[in-house]
């Protein structure tokens, strides 16, 4: 048994402080007012800490030098890496490409959600920012892999059924599918994918408001990178983020580095959808966590960390060097939103869009999946299933 003694404790809507955290077999046994008198338990002080659920980042392509493109091992090595910055859990993204690098990278988050190494985050199935998405948004998503979802595949090329195949081959482990909805052939796919348990994400698309109502008609719930690579909001054309902000079955990511959002369209996307229909996220790439200068790599593709994101040779924005310790960070001061607000874009929120039950909440009989941060909002400790993985001495 582990209790965390005199911390403020955040939960949805309100901090409990000089609080105690009981955990108990990877569980939240019990919320005290003080500590337990329990022989054997061990006893960490947080006292001048806050207690958050543990981060849950649906959208991040790697960390510290790894991609999940890297081929045997990347996922194990990005979740290795993750718990230092709150961590808990996440989805192990890509970019568009081939059938073989795609069933590679599903292989391997199938064999690492099936064992979790001590010290690693937990894998979820992948997020797929996949082959059908819009040419003219695509960003730094490579152009050579766009795909229809019906194309035949030509001149010895994959096809957009090669890709489907895949996903189809290794369903469980592809939890949310990026795609353009006005793509010949992607509504009947959003349709598809639904009924296959798939989570589907509009993004890198130039769809209207129209297309992208009817996307949602057809079971899509999930906005990717809200704002970015997408048609803007106006007064007479709402566009992708119109829809997205006045639907509210739909979850709207977040990178919430400064760059990619200026700070008062974030408040603006809270505002509109709630903390529950927001959720933060990295779009991290093999940059996040390396110094300025350092070069990594995107999908096999050199990107450069600058102090304005990820950056390709020709100084397109390719995904950000954010961490979620970071994102919650700028949540609170650059956006203004309150502590426990934040706790619930990075935890709370996430998890209730991927259907994670016990997870993202502090709550007796939750999963302790938890980090413990500072009052500068940086990592101290944090907690998988109660574990201890990660650790710092306070003021390091």
């Amino acid at each position: 048994m582990i209790v965390l003694a005199g911390g403020s404790l955040v939960l949805p809507g309100r901090i409990l402080s000089n609080t105690a955290l009981v955990i108990d077999q990877g569980r939240i046994a019990a919320i005290e007012a003080a500590p337990p008198s329990v022989p054997d338990a061990t006893v960490v002080d947080v006292s001048t800490l806050f207690v958050v659920p543990g981060f849950i980042d649906v959208h991040v392509h790697g960390i510290e030098g790894h991609d999940t493109l890297d081929g045997p091992g990347a996922i194990a090595a990005i979740a290795a890496r993750l718990a230092r910055f709150g961590v808990t859990a996440f989805c192990p993204t890509t970019v568009a490409c081939g059938p073989e690098p795609l069933r590679n990278v599903l292989d391997q988050v199938g064999r690492e959600r099936a064992r979790r190494p001590p010290g690693s985050a937990r894998v979820l199935p992948a997020h797929l920012e996949s082959n059908f998405i819009s040419a003219d948004y695509a960003g730094a998503q490579p152009r050579g892999c766009l795909r229809l979802p019906d194309g035949e595949s030509t001149a010895g090329e994959f096809s957009g059924r090669d890709i489907l195949a895949v996903i189809e081959s290794r369903a469980a482990d592809v939890g949310i599918v990026t795609l353009a909805p006005e793509l010949p052939g992607a509504l009947r796919l959003v349709a598809a994918l639904v009924r296959a348990g798939h989570r589907v994400s509009i993004g890198h698309t130039g769809a209207d408001f129209d297309q992208t109502v009817s996307a949602i008609g057809a079971g899509a719930r999930h906005a990717a990178h809200l704002f970015n690579r997408m048609t803007p909001m106006t007064h007479q054309t709402p566009g992708v983020v119109g829809a997205v902000l006045s639907i509210g079955d739909v979850a709207a990511e977040l990178i919430c580095d400064g760059v990619h959002v200026h700070p008062a369209a974030c408040r603006v996307a809270i505002a509109a959808k709630g903390v529950g229909g927001v959720m933060a996220v990295t779009d991290g790439t093999a940059g996040s966590g390396l110094p300025l200068g350092a070069t990594a790599r995107l999908g096999g593709r050199a990107i450069h960390v600058t102090n304005r994101g990820a950056r390709l040779d020709d100084g397109t924005l390719a995904g950000s060097t954010l961490t979620m310790d970071r994102a919650f960070r700028n949540l609170v001061t650059m956006c203004g939103t309150s502590i426990p607000d934040a706790a619930v874009m990075c935890s709370t929120s996430p998890a209730r869009a991927l259907g994670l039950t016990g997870f993202g909440v502090i709550a007796e009989g939750a999963t302790a999946d938890l980090a413990v941060i500072d009052a500068q909002f940086s990592v101290v400790h944090t907690y998988i299933a109660g574990a201890c993985v990660y650790s710092r001495a306070v003021g390091a």
